[in-house]
């Protein structure tokens, strides 16, 4: 599904009207109906993840569904590029419980860096 229509459909799921999502958003409601019916390309990233919040969805979804990706990735890739890259290629094409998996052992092992004992 496409950023707008899934939006509109969250929103009208959770019996959120126009006007108040607009008013939670800090839009105008003329806006929030162009950015639904794709008039206008989705919003940035504050006021995506502003909208996730409020629908309570996924915010790193909801990104991908707005053609972007949190302005933190960039970063942690350019940090160690290779490694990340490389990491990134062979994730590629894992299944979602494999890289479910992958998250969870990623965790386990940054904990453990933190915690000297």
């Amino acid at each position: 599904m496409r950023f707008g229509p899934f939006v509109r459909t969250q929103r009208i799921e959770r019996g959120i009207t126009l006007r108040d999502f607009a008013r939670r958003l800090s839009v105008s409601p003329t806006y929030v109906s162009q950015v639904e019916r794709e008039n206008f390309s989705p919003p940035a990233e504050p006021c995506v993840r502003r909208i996730a919040r409020i629908l309570e969805v996924d915010e790193d979804e909801l990104l991908a569904l707005a053609g972007r990706v949190a302005d933190d990735l960039p970063e942690i890739i350019r940090s160690q590029p290779r490694v990340m890259a490389a990491f990134l290629r062979t994730a590629h094409g894992l299944s979602s419980q494999d890289l479910q998996q992958l998250v969870v052992q990623a965790q386990s092992l940054k904990n453990r860096h933190r915690d000297p004992s």
